[in-house]
């Protein structure tokens, strides 16, 4: 029997042709959730997400069209893995992805002072006050000009922009994994830097 006969058995409630079909492509399934990377999620969530894409395909081929069951399959394991990585880096859930704690100590583990620390002790009302302010961030972002690769540069202003790891990824055509990467080492020169400053 061809796969398509035997997708459509399937479909129709046969269990033996279903569990057939998913012993057939579960590999396939596996190479190809390979090609993909899920921020906060490991293979085994990819290859997971693949299968619900199979079991669509299962559900969902009807063999009256001149589509082959493999094509089908691969459109619903990649349109499943796609969307799950879409829902994950969705912009309403980067406080929930990526959050940072405000009780965290600033510099390093053995730290007293606290993100909420600083933010707290922030009174500005003074235009003096105000102005000096302006100069350190001027100072700031010159530092981060010189301290920051031309990448990492990149990828800080599209994230302070709002858009999320695989919009900048696909704007600066790189993987999705280096993105992170890069937003990593901005997040410790960063620290490195205010940490000298401070001291």
């Amino acid at each position: 029997m061809t796969d398509e006969s035997i997708a459509i058995l399937a479909c129709q409630g046969d269990i033996q042709a279903t569990e057939y079909i998913i012993n057939k492509y579960k590999n396939f399934v596996r190479s190809k959730a390979r090609s993909y990377f899920l921020i906060g999620a490991d293979r085994e969530d990819i290859i997971q997400e693949g299968m619900i894409g199979l079991y669509k395909a299962i559900r969902d081929f009807k063999g009256d069209k001149l589509t082959s069951f493999k094509s089908f399959a691969e459109l619903c394991v990649t349109r499943q893995i796609i969307t799950a990585i879409k829902t994950a880096t969705r912009q309403k859930h980067i406080p929930l992805n990526s959050y940072v704690s405000l009780n965290k100590p600033i510099f390093d583990e053995d730290s007293d002072r606290t993100l909420l620390d600083i933010l707290s002790g922030i009174k500005i009302t003074d235009p003096e006050e105000l102005m000096i302010n302006q100069e350190e961030y001027i100072d700031i972002e010159k530092k981060m000009g010189e301290i920051l690769s031309g990448l990492e540069r990149k990828v800080l202003m599209l994230y302070l922009e709002g858009k999320s790891y695989q919009e900048i990824a696909e704007e600066l055509r790189r993987h999705v994994k280096s993105i992170d990467n890069a937003l990593q080492r901005v997040k410790r020169k960063l620290e490195r830097y205010l940490e000298v400053r401070d001291i």
